[in-house]
């Protein structure tokens, strides 16, 4: 199965919550993971925030980092170039909705044009509901 991960997904992976486990599978047997630069600048910052409120050390953040860095050398990356940006900017299924779920979305609408049957990978409820409006499979 090919996906699109989204932040939240890869963040409980990282950052050892409930659903690692089944997020991790989900990774490890994807043929293709699509994410995009969005995904790891939320993660850096979320893993730099962990830092600033002490909740990890510098060694675990360092670890967590690379685990990151490692895993997305194998991942397609995309950038959020105009089609993107101008899909974000018009309405979703279920709104409200917010700017960077927004563009989460957009970016795995234009990741399934070229990957069809392209899943969606997501913890988050609003992108799940938007997701599921919008015809991808839910993972986990």
């Amino acid at each position: 199965m090919n996906l699109y991960a989204e932040s939240s997904a890869v963040l409980a992976w990282l950052l050892g919550e409930t659903e690692q486990d089944a997020i991790l599978s989900q990774l490890s047997n994807a043929e293709i993971v699509m994410t995009s630069d969005l995904t790891l600048v939320e993660c850096d910052r979320v893993l730099a925030r962990c830092l600033a409120v002490r909740s990890v050390t510098e060694a675990e953040i360092a670890d967590r980092q690379a685990l990151l860095n490692k895993a997305a050398a194998n991942w397609n990356v995309m950038r959020l170039d105009q089609a993107v940006i101008q899909r974000a900017r018009r309405s979703f299924p279920v709104e409200p909705i917010r700017t960077l779920d927004a563009l989460h979305l957009s970016c795995a609408l234009t990741a399934r044009s070229a990957l069809p049957g392209l899943a969606l990978l997501s913890l988050d409820q609003r992108v799940r509901d938007n997701g599921r409006r919008l015809g991808f499979t839910l993972l986990p």
